[in-house]
């Protein structure tokens, strides 16, 4: 037997491994919450059930790999060219679909730094090479710095608005003159995963950017707002070009029966997403208010999360509210993000944080 291993390519070498948020904990002490995922606290909106359960007799089917139903919901729903849509298995693996499209070995691609950890993963993967720019002293896109990082090299520039995990953004007037700098063979990602959570109204919609600008693509996703993050389906909108490179690099029957229906049922119940996606926003407001007057300081939030920069405090204080009854996400020697999630397991995390400061 050959003692030799496969070959693989040298670009794997390195890569670190994407850590989904902690679980919470089955042990016994205070209730176990987790607010380590940005998930939605609410069960499925009205109707996904029965759309899954129907699609769950067909198992033995493959989906519609076209996902034609939910492209036309989309596509309807943006009043945007169902040519101008795409669909995959969430935002990040239409991230990485983009990626595989544009860049490779001697490629660049440039985004802020902290943002999106899946960023670094999916460029190396690619084989591009990762350009990270720092944020600001307020945790925001520092689009100058990255306008000025631009070289013949790069190929994709990723915008996270708002940006995960510290929950800041950019606005219209600092964000279109961005995109007015960018080369037009450039393609500019406005990463839009938060984008219900979003009141401030002059945060821009990025399709309506996307509309006049052939080289911006917007992404969004199910996960989130519309709390389908178990069954993986998210979008791009962009134009015929860029959608059609998409549908090439897809995986094929990537998203379920199950999630194209489910996500259909989601776009139907939009009156009930409201009142749940507000809801959250005023928990969002509560916490935010409770942690200042503990003496915090919170970057302004614009997503279903808040960031706190805790350095090298950082892993003490998830272990802390670990053993309150809430896990959150630490990133270790910068800051723990923390999602919004019920009244009850907010309560935990305030009364965690307050301990905190308090013993600190």
């Amino acid at each position: 037997m050959s003692e030799s291993t496969p070959t693989l390519r040298a670009e794997m070498a390195g890569i670190p491994t994407y850590k989904p948020g902690k679980p919470a904990s089955a042990s016994e002490g205070p209730a176990a919450y987790k607010l380590s995922s940005n998930e939605n606290p609410y069960p499925p909106l009205p109707g996904v059930m029965e759309s899954t359960l129907a699609a769950a007799a067909q198992l033995n089917r493959y989906p519609d790999m076209a996902c034609t139903t939910l492209t036309a919901e989309l596509a309807e729903r943006f009043g945007v060219p169902q040519e101008h849509v795409a669909t995959g298995t969430g935002s990040v693996g239409v991230a990485q679909q983009l990626l595989q499209a544009t860049s490779g070995p001697g490629d660049e691609v440039i985004y802020a730094w902290r943002s999106f950890e899946a960023y670094p993963i999916i460029t190396q993967i690619s084989g591009a090479k990762s350009v990270q720019v720092p944020l600001t002293s307020g945790e925001v896109h520092d689009l100058d710095a990255m306008a000025a990082a631009i070289t013949d090299r790069t190929r994709l520039i990723f915008v996270c608005n708002p940006n995960n995990p510290t929950g800041t953004v950019v606005r219209r007037a600092e964000l279109e003159r961005f995109l007015d700098q960018v080369p037009g063979d450039v393609l500019v990602v406005l990463d839009e995963a938060y984008r219900e959570f979003i009141r401030d109204v002059e945060v821009p919609d990025g399709v309506e950017l996307y509309r006049d600008r052939p080289n911006v693509a917007v992404l969004r996703t199910f996960s989130k707002a519309y709390g389908l993050a178990g069954l993986r389906v998210g979008f791009a909108i962009a134009h015929e070009p860029v959608a059609a490179a998409l549908r090439k690099t897809a995986v094929p029957f990537g998203v379920s029966q199950l999630a194209q229906d489910a996500a259909v049922a989601s776009l139907r119940a939009e009156d009930e997403l409201l009142g749940r996606v507000g809801a959250l926003v005023g928990e969002r407001a509560r916490v935010v208010a409770a942690l200042q007057e503990q003496g915090w300081t919170v970057p302004e939030t614009h997503a279903n999360f808040v960031w706190l920069r805790l350095g090298e405090r950082t892993v003490e204080f998830a272990q802390s509210c670990e053993r309150a009854g809430v896990v959150v996400r630490p990133f270790a020697g910068e800051g723990v993000r923390v999602t919004i999630g019920e009244t009850e397991a907010n309560d935990l995390f305030l009364k965690a944080a307050e301990a905190f400061r308090k013993n600190g």
